[in-house]
């Protein structure tokens, strides 16, 4: 698939370095052999460009990293990609998934996708401020984990408000309500609660009491106003020494692998 490109083929994919051209045509930047063949597996690939085909500077032009691998494959976005609130509303949430609310930096979201890659979560559902998964850096990021986790873009308090209402069969069945953990600077011990609120084990596949959902909020300011108070369980990650002076805060990529690694552990 390593054909010739043209030159207008060449601005057309250069253009997907913006969040607008990538929407507007569908089509998305991955590079390195690794990260091209992972998103086969899930992406069409609509062209392979190597320094055989294009050349050496047309992909250090097209390239978002200082030492260029060489392979930029082009991508088309799946034609199901949610790009509002319109979109998941109604879609039964699996055991556990994890939302985003406002997660600006490309690294943190390319490493939490990843992150929830490893530990079996398949779906995210982001604030429709939150950095876009398609962007280049995102999907360096990924390392390919992309072919196997969706990203959903929604009204966040919306969709919550949804899957919090959630019925089954037209009645509503209070038992089975789906729980909303929020990591909070002001939360309760994430161990302490956890142990109470998640019976049984989380362990991919495993079958559970109820469905949970984790918001990880904002690099600077945290879960927003209206989708805190939505927030049915909010948890604090301890630092240790308990009463010890440190960091004001974990990264917001870090704190998702301690919570997701703890929900994973058997109970």
């Amino acid at each position: 698939m390593a054909e010739q490109i043209t030159k207008a083929q060449l601005k057309t994919y250069r253009s997907l370095k913006q969040k607008k051209f990538r929407d507007e045509l569908g089509l998305f930047l991955a590079e390195g052999p690794k990260c091209v063949e992972e998103l086969q597996k899930a992406f069409r690939l609509e062209a392979l460009l190597t320094t055989e085909n294009v050349g050496k500077t047309a992909i250090e032009q097209l390239s978002s990293l200082r030492t260029p691998q060489g392979v930029i494959g082009v991508f088309r976005k799946p034609d199901n990609a949610p790009t509002n609130d319109q979109m998941v509303n109604d879609q039964m949430v699996h055991d556990l998934v994890l939302a985003l609310d406002g997660v600006q930096d490309p690294g943190n979201l390319g490493t939490i996708i990843r992150t929830c890659d490893w530990f079996g979560v398949r779906d995210i559902f982001c604030s429709l401020d939150t950095a876009d998964c398609y962007s280049p850096k995102v999907v360096q990021a990924t390392m390919g984990a992309l072919a196997r986790v969706r990203v959903h873009y929604v009204n966040l308090p919306q969709w919550l408000n949804a899957q919090i209402n959630a019925q089954i069969n037209d009645q509503m069945v209070n038992d089975q309500m789906v729980n909303v953990f929020g990591t909070l600077l002001d939360g309760c011990n994430m161990y302490e609660v956890l142990q109470q609120a998640v019976p049984g084990s989380y362990s991919a596949g495993a079958p559970t009491a109820q469905r949970s959902i984790i918001v990880m909020g904002n690099e600077g300011n945290g879960i927003s106003p209206e989708v805190r108070s939505l927030v049915t369980h909010p948890l604090l990650i301890p630092s240790y020494p308990p009463g010890e002076p440190t960091s004001e805060s974990l990264n917001v990529a870090i704190a998702t692998a301690v919570i997701l690694a703890e929900f994973r552990r058997p109970k």
